[in-house]
């Protein structure tokens, strides 16, 4: 499937919505204020869904080329005002047009007040054309540029972002909402197929995942995930996760931490990881003395010589192979086997591998026979422990949005700020770019939020910023991200109703909420 432009996207939306539900209309006086003039389709009781497109000014967007800092780290779009102005003074000298921009911090997030960084950009063009024959005579000239259309900038009154909202009120909808990663932990499906296996009313895409093969195992969570009570993936200590408990009726929003710890004979140690290769921690945020932090990174992959991971029988795949070793248990965790790591996990037994010092201990404690038990736990921020049902259900994501009733976006703390990097949370999170985000508001409603972007004269999408405030607008008390970019997604009665932003068309993805009726 080809990446849809406006009119190709236009069109798949509009056949996306045919067959969806039981009446389709313009939002009455019972719509939330923010979508009052959009389209309302009652897809199921107690189901709400609401469609519309928020416009900046005609005209305001164009097509520009930003100059790249050499750092350290590689070339980053922001640099401080000294840089920006040597900058913009090396671009003229050369006889481009140049512009300074100071991006700030903006009010709600936890690292403001302050300034991010500065921008140098030259020129100003409608089509992308015209800008990429500027970048091929700024590169020529000994700078790194890029093409950037100015309605991803997250300036008020500009950009589009076209916006799919769901609206549950659990005292009409009969059902629950809840948590899948599919046929397998270590596995990617279409939130379609999802929502298609399980009959759901509504699909969502929900939390990070692992994405490539040098960051571990494609498709499990990268961060916090238990399904069906299960302990599936551990949390990136600290980071903001969504708790489904029962009939996930009534989610809640808490930062997590994990604690799982191995023991045999009468020795214990740290169970680093769940259902990922040894030694590699995807966003950060383990235990152990991971390298270069304990803290959570988003999309930072740390690193770890000596660990100890479980594995489950939903892994759907077998155990990583290469160094360390691997005791296989039953399901009373007693020790059938230690063998060479690399191998299948029996079903209704679980596997635990270690290597580096963590090998040495498996081998030294573990032994054919005798227990080695693994104790699971899950606690809140405040150090409470979170109890699983065998309904409940844990995702990840991030960051938070809103508390209480105010916008509180914790960049810093979730992990999206970096340390010597002023461009990542800039990018990654002030700019505007497709978003999936969920709430809940005073009367326990549950908010769940798509907006298509990263299509320039379609839909640019949100910064987190301006996500935070269109929840709040909807009346969330409580709202977080979920997964975004290309993995956003919103399915209807199995019917994408977002226009992903992926080339391919919708991107699988690692685990999705549904939103199942009672059978």
């Amino acid at each position: 499937m080809i990446r849809p432009g406006k009119s190709a996207a236009a069109s798949l939306l509009a056949i996306a919505l045919v067959g969806i539900c039981s009446g389709t209309s313009t939002a009455g006086a019972a719509a939330p204020e923010a979508v009052r003039d959009w389209q309302r389709t009652d897809v199921s009781p107690g189901v709400t869904l609401y469609q519309g497109v928020v416009h900046g000014k005609p005209g305001a967007d164009f097509w520009t080329v930003t100059v790249a800092f050499p750092t350290p780290n590689g070339f980053q779009v922001l640099g401080s005002e000294a840089d920006a102005e040597a900058m913009a003074g090396r671009l003229g000298a050369s006889g481009f047009e140049s512009r300074v921009e100071r991006i700030d911090w903006p009010a709600g997030v936890d690292a403001a007040p302050g300034t991010v960084g500065w921008l140098v950009r030259t020129g100003r063009f409608a089509s992308r054309d015209q800008a990429d024959a500027l970048v091929r005579e700024v590169n020529a000239a000994g700078f790194a540029s890029g093409t950037e259309w100015t309605g991803a900038d997250a300036v008020p009154g500009t950009g589009i972002a076209r916006t799919t909202v769901a609206i549950i009120d659990p005292s009409r909808f009969d059902g629950e909402l809840t948590a899948s990663y599919g046929n397998s932990v270590a596995g990617r499906e279409k939130v379609t197929d999802m929502s298609a296996q399980r009959h759901a009313v509504l699909g969502i895409n929900a939390g990070f995942f692992v994405v490539n093969d040098e960051d571990g195992l494609p498709g499990a969570p990268a961060g916090i995930g238990a399904y069906d009570g299960q302990l599936q993936s551990a949390a990136t200590n600290g980071r903001v996760a969504l708790v489904l408990d029962g009939n996930g009726m009534r989610p809640r929003i808490a930062k997590l931490s994990t604690d799982v710890v191995a023991s045999a004979r009468g020795q214990q140690r740290i169970v680093d990881g769940i259902n990922r290769i040894p030694g590699k921690i995807r966003n950060c945020g383990g235990v152990g003395g991971d390298s270069p932090t304990e803290r959570p990174q988003h999309d930072v992959t740390c690193t770890d010589p000596d660990e100890l991971v479980l594995f489950t029988d939903e892994l759907g795949a077998s155990t990583p192979a290469g160094g360390g070793v691997e005791a296989v248990r039953d399901a009373t965790g007693r020790v059938v086997e230690v063998r060479p790591a690399g191998g299948p996990v029996p079903a209704g037994g679980t596997v635990v591998q270690g290597v580096g010092e963590a090998a040495s201990w498996l081998t030294a404690n573990a032994r054919p026979g005798e227990p080695l038990l693994v104790d699971q736990r899950v606690r809140d921020e405040r150090g409470v422990p979170v109890r699983l049902g065998s309904s409940d259900d844990v995702v990840n994501g991030g960051p938070e949005l809103v508390r209480d009733g105010q916008i509180r976006i914790n960049l810093q703390q979730d992990g999206v700020v970096h340390d010597g990097d002023r461009s990542f949370a800039y990018t990654w999170g002030l700019k505007r770019n497709p978003r999936s985000i969920i709430g809940v508001d005073a009367r326990g409603r549950i908010i769940l939020v798509t907006t298509d972007g990263r299509q320039p004269g379609f839909s640019d999408g949100w910064g987190l910023p301006e996500a935070a405030e269109f929840i709040r607008s909807m009346g969330a008390v409580d709202a977080m991200a979920l997964d975004g970019g290309g993995s956003a997604a919103m399915v209807v009665n199995d019917r994408l109703v977002t226009a992903p932003s992926d080339a391919t068309g919708e991107r699988a993805v690692g685990d999705a909420l549904l939103l199942l009726p009672r059978r």
